[in-house]
């Protein structure tokens, strides 16, 4: 049986002090930056999931804050790390703001900035991206450390040694420079491997399933499969914690551990519900007050402020985010002024519609509700049904890319399961793929799935108003281009990935001219 060994020593390790040396302390630190690729927030066995396993990552929480209201600001890769380099919401970063398009060199990234304080800079795995950053001269994140590789355990995990790549990056930079690393995990992204989590000894009867998906035996498996991704993720980290501790490095740096968007499962990711935007978030470090578990509301557009304070290096001039700071390093934490809400939104994730138009959405999630105004309410939200292609001029290739529809939904059995048992769990796949209302209102405390929409409810109406009107107040102080009428262009903007046949424009890595409104 091939299973994935945990580093449980590592727990050990990790019960060192946070605070360094006396000769460390005069010292800039440096800063680890882990970013797995679409995990929801319940997912780490700290947070109570039996089945996954993650040592490292639960160490750290233990050593440093774990933050149990996190949230990204797009739930899609490439918006949602486009807003995490430049501390910007999607709607003020034009291409960079949809999905697969580009990154103007136009906005300030934190990474260029730390680089101009004498930051060494490196990734490996996945940066920015999908996308076009050829303007960049390299990607927005830094140089690529890409090369070692292995033979992981299961088909659906990606052959980057991610934990050898990191060596390399510490080996080639200067003994006393700081650095910023940006680990990229391609996991727990599509496709995972079926039966992996059988094999890896977990039991379906542990899953709990979210109450978006019917609790199905495929459900259930393909949730365990997805488990063994976020171990293989938190496996690699547990390596690199063990370099930084060889080098004498470990307490004189800052570890961020969080993901890029929610789980790719229906109703999760590519949505603004919970499971789409709401992510694990744990840091820890020199002079971060450990042990702490907070539910003071977070955005991901935070981190680059962070960061540059970290640095003490040349702040972002139009980032919205605000530095967590004053939060790691106080233990008083109720001193201290506390966020009312944080905003998310989303365009175009994948060419799933006709003329390659994107389903545009705005939301506000407060402590205890999450409203979302659907801005294109004729529009699918998942993508198109299924298209009939008998007789159109497609390559065979393209047949298949078409089958099923909904195409903002990952290919995956929990998808297949609810698009073959239509009539059994029309429910959950009305809540995945049927068109919404302008407005859905959801008390999270209660409904943390996301499955009863209080929109129509006249009890909530003020409760709804109220967040609505903030929203709009935002969005138009953030002069999001969906407010201020000339929302169009954001579906002009070109997707450099596959496209699909649908009818009207699909011109890869184009423009749409139907669409470029002037601002």
């Amino acid at each position: 049986m091939n299973r994935i060994k945990t580093l449980t020593g590592l727990l050990l390790i990790l019960g060192l002090s946070s605070c360094g040396t006396s000769a460390q302390e005069d010292r800039t630190p440096n800063i680890l930056f882990a970013i797995s690729d679409d995990q929801s927030y319940p997912h780490l066995s700290i947070l109570g999931d039996s089945t996954v396993l993650t040592p490292n990552i639960d160490a750290l929480a233990r050593r440093g804050v774990l933050f149990h209201n996190a949230f990204v600001a797009a739930p899609q890769c490439s918006p949602s790390r486009a807003a995490i380099l430049t501390g910007q919401n999607i709607w003020q970063l034009e291409e960079a703001g949809t999905h697969s398009s580009y990154f103007p060199t136009k906005f300030p990234v934190f990474t260029t900035h730390l680089e101009n304080q004498g930051y060494a800079l490196g990734y490996t795995g996945k940066p920015w991206g999908p996308g076009n950053h050829e303007a960049w001269g390299r990607n927005p994140v830094g140089p690529s450390f890409n090369e070692k590789k292995n033979e992981p355990p299961y088909s659906g995990i990606r052959p980057i040694d991610y934990a050898a790549n990191f060596a390399d990056f510490l080996a080639q930079k200067d003994d006393d420079q700081p650095f910023f690393f940006w680990y990229g995990g391609f996991e727990p992204h599509r496709v995972f491997e079926a039966g992996s989590g059988i094999k890896e000894g977990k039991d379906p009867a542990d899953v709990q399933v979210p109450d978006f998906l019917p609790d199905d035996s495929i459900v259930r498996n393909d949730l365990l499969d997805y488990a063994v991704e976020i171990q293989w993720f938190d496996n690699h980290l547990g390596k690199m914690l063990k370099q930084l501790e060889a080098a004498g490095e470990l307490d004189n740096t800052i570890i961020v551990v969080t993901a890029d968007n929610g789980m790719a499962f229906p109703a999760a990711k590519a949505n603004l519900y919970e499971y789409g935007t709401h992510v694990p978030l744990v840091i820890a470090g020199p002079e971060i007050a450990g042990n702490r578990q907070l539910t003071e509301l977070v955005s991901l557009t935070d981190l680059a402020p962070t960061f540059i304070e970290i640095a003490q290096a040349e702040k972002l001039p139009d980032a919205v985010g605000e530095s967590l700071i004053r939060i790691l390093r106080s233990e008083e934490i109720s001193t201290l002024p506390q966020r009312q809400y944080v905003l998310s939104g989303r365009e175009r994730h994948t060419h799933a519609r006709p003329e390659n138009l994107g389903y545009p959405a705005r939301a506000i999630r407060t402590d205890s509700f999450l409203y979302i105004n659907n801005l294109r309410p004729d529009r699918w939200p998942a993508g198109d049904p299924a298209v009939d292609l008998s007789g159109d001029d497609v390559l065979e290739a393209d047949f298949k890319y078409m089958e099923g529809g909904y195409h903002d939904i990952d290919a995956c059995p929990s998808k297949t399961v609810l698009l073959e048992n239509s009539n059994k769990y029309s429910s959950y796949l009305n809540l995945a793929v049927a068109k919404r209302p302008a407005d859905e209102l959801f008390a999270i405390l209660r409904d943390p799935g996301c499955t009863v929409n209080l929109a129509f409810h006249p009890e909530w109406q003020i409760q709804l108003d109220k967040l609505k009107t903030l929203l709009v107040k935002e969005l138009t102080a953030q002069e999001d281009p969906r407010v201020l009428g000339t929302g169009d262009i954001f579906d002009s903007y070109p997707r450099f990935a596959k496209m699909r046949a649908f009818p009207g424009f699909r011109s890869r890595g184009e423009y749409n001219p139907a669409y470029q409104s002037k601002k």
